[in-house]
């Protein structure tokens, strides 16, 4: 007498799937170190694209007010954001403030390099801000 045990019992597992256990545990696991990888790698690379962004504000932010103020005011304010932010000092010491009669206006511009040292990569982002607005 054959006995046969139906899927649903201790012992018996559909046909068509996986025959070892965890394999999906195991794909889970991977999925998971693929996103916390991906993650790491986004929070630290973004941090650099977030102090552009910062200090490009503050660069518009004083090219609105530039008619208050002189040239010398408006580079301290923008070397002190730049040290607030945490950018290397060169994005401080190569501001280049220009303006010109016609059309009247104000450009504001410097450029600086962040590198970014990650297991596995290591890249220099090169960054060149420019705030220009009329007078």
């Amino acid at each position: 007498m054959v006995t046969h045990r139906p899927e649903g019992l201790p012992g018996g597992r559909p046909q068509g799937l996986p025959g070892g256990r965890g394999a999906s545990s195991t794909g889970c696991l991977v999925s998971l170190l693929i996103f916390v990888a991906v993650l790491y790698y986004g929070v630290n690379i973004g941090e650099v694209y977030f102090r552009y962004y910062r200090l490009l504000d503050e660069m518009q932010s004083q090219a609105r007010i530039a008619a208050a103020l002189d040239d010398g005011t408006i580079r301290r304010r923008i070397q002190a954001a730049v040290q607030e932010i945490g950018l290397p000092d060169s994005a401080g010491t190569l501001v280049v403030i220009s303006r010109t009669a016609a059309p009247r206006e104000i450009r504001i511009e410097t450029r600086y390099g962040e590198t970014v040292t990650l297991p596995l990569f290591t890249h220099t982002f090169n960054f060149a801000p420019r705030a220009t607005q009329p007078l």
